[in-house]
């Protein structure tokens, strides 16, 4: 609350003043007094100036001040109005205003955080169906395995072109509509699936491909929206939130799939999951911009907290691209990438197969014991955000909690593109998110090889190794420092 403000309060208490400073330059005939105003709702330091030609009537002053401000007080107090007087001197900046909701109060990097934390929920959620859906759709279809693996497939054909090109198209247009395009796109692809079912494979691969495509750009978007947003002390855990999101879509899509086909048949899951986009978008084109700068409503302590910590500012216009792949710590980004996507798609997909015919559960078994692994990655994602800013904000450098926290993915492999490329942020982790969609592709198809060659034994068995690659590859090469202006 501004000090004129106070004095219109007809019941705010004036404290003495807590202490009184004399500055001798560049005027030593003025006396400077620093004076305590306590309120209800706050507490306030003020500077009152005191001329005077004499030094020692300046001293006997000093003891007056907090007469003098109670009587200046209580004369505007009886000559103006308090309602009136408010509206006209008080400015937006200095009131703290109680009455305002707590919603409102949120800040608004936060909304932004939660948008694409739903988003990403909304993406699993979509992905997953098919993974318990495939078991109907084939026993109606007569689809041999052969062909459950090229239609599982198929999503990653259109997953993997829009990588690189979502995160050029974010880092030139804006995160906003590439992310706003990516939901509206797969959302329709997901809510077509059912017809495309029906007319034949060939159209069913199309718009599983067509899914990927849309998918296939949230990623670059969203990390392009949070290095605008998100300053570096709050990045780990706002990356771990929203890439929590995927595993809490994961385990609703899982957990609820099962229930829609038994209660609706399987095209319901398809029908159901795709509609929540368009919900989703409306909120999204209300509440989101692409840079805390475009965003006119947003408070000004918030902006510049905002713009005062985070890295990335200016729009790019061109991609250096050989400087970037000439980086070693792009590398290791790329392979760790790689290394850990290739077990995670395997569990992705092939886990309720894996649940229903070794395992011998049933739908709801396989989709009920799917969920516990990414309720798992859930938690440790967060855990592991919290843990990696509190140990940035004590001073750790960020390279030692990238390499650190590695264990938990999102605080260490997910940050890092923000960290040694913030501008770059879209493209970079286009880069590296191919290299972890042909960890799918490649992943995907060899475990039907496998399988027919082997065992399950056999297939974990190359899942592990290559996350013990990654690891090595990461601790050896990567770093948490900008490398790239």
């Amino acid at each position: 609350m501004s000090f004129r403000a106070l004095l219109f309060s007809p019941n705010v208490p004036i404290s003495p003043p807590d202490s009184i400073s004399t500055r001798n330059k560049p005027n030593p005939s003025r006396s400077v007094f620093r004076v305590r105003v306590n309120s209800s709702h706050c507490s306030r330091l003020f500077r009152v100036s005191v001329s005077d030609n004499s030094c020692e009537r300046r001293r006997r002053r000093s003891w007056k001040v907090h007469a003098d401000v109670r009587e200046i007080a209580e004369s505007i107090r009886k000559s103006v109005k308090f309602k009136d007087a408010l509206n006209d001197v008080v400015s937006s900046e200095e009131v703290l205003d109680c009455s305002v909701p707590w919603w409102e109060q949120f800040p608004k990097r936060w909304v932004i955080v939660l948008l694409c934390f739903s988003a990403f929920l909304l993406c699993n959620m979509d992905r997953v169906n098919m993974s318990i859906a495939i078991l109907p759709m084939s026993a109606e279809f007569n689809w041999n395995p052969a062909t459950v693996g090229l239609i599982q497939s198929s999503f990653f054909w259109g997953y993997l072109l829009t990588q690189i090109a979502g995160g050029i198209w974010a880092d030139t247009v804006g995160g906003k509509s590439v992310l706003g395009f990516g939901v509206v796109w797969w959302s329709i692809a997901t809510a077509l699936t059912p017809v495309a079912a029906k007319l034949g494979l060939p159209f069913l691969l199309v718009v599983r491909a067509f899914m990927g495509v849309g998918e296939g750009v949230a990623m670059p978007a969203m990390n392009n929206i949070l290095s605008k947003w998100v300053p570096v002390a709050e990045r780990s855990r706002s990356l771990a939130l929203v890439y929590s999101g995927m595993y809490l879509g994961s385990v609703t899509g899982l957990a609820f799939s099962p229930f829609l086909i038994h209660q609706f048949g399987w095209p319901s899951v398809f029908y159901s999951f795709g509609s929540l986009g368009t919900v989703w978008f409306a909120l999204w084109l209300n509440k989101a911009h692409s840079s805390p700068l475009e965003d006119t409503q947003l408070q000004p302590q918030e902006k510049k907290l905002i713009v005062t910590n985070c890295i990335s500012k200016q729009p790019v216009k061109t991609i250096p691209w050989r400087l970037i792949l000439s980086k070693p710590p792009v590398w290791a980004l790329i392979a760790s990438h790689f290394c850990h996507n290739w077990g995670t798609f395997i569990l992705l997909t092939w886990m309720p197969t894996y649940y229903n015919q070794v395992l011998k559960f049933n739908l709801t078994e396989s989709g009920l014991f799917c969920v516990l692994p990414w309720l798992t990655m859930a938690f440790s994602a967060n855990l592991g955000g919290w843990i990696a800013d509190t140990l940035v904000s004590k001073g750790l450098s960020v390279t030692t909690v990238r390499k650190g926290t590695d264990a938990f993915s999102q605080s260490g492999l997910y940050s890092n593109h923000q960290d040694i490329a913030p501008r770059y942020s879209g493209v970079l982790l286009g880069l590296s998110n191919t290299a972890g969609v042909l960890a799918g592709v490649f992943g995907t198809a060899a475990t039907g090889y496998i399988l027919q060659h082997g065992s399950w034994d056999d297939v974990f068995k190359v899942s592990v190794g290559l996350y013990l690659v990654g690891t090595v590859v990461w601790n050896l090469f990567s770093t948490g420092e900008k490398i790239l202006d």
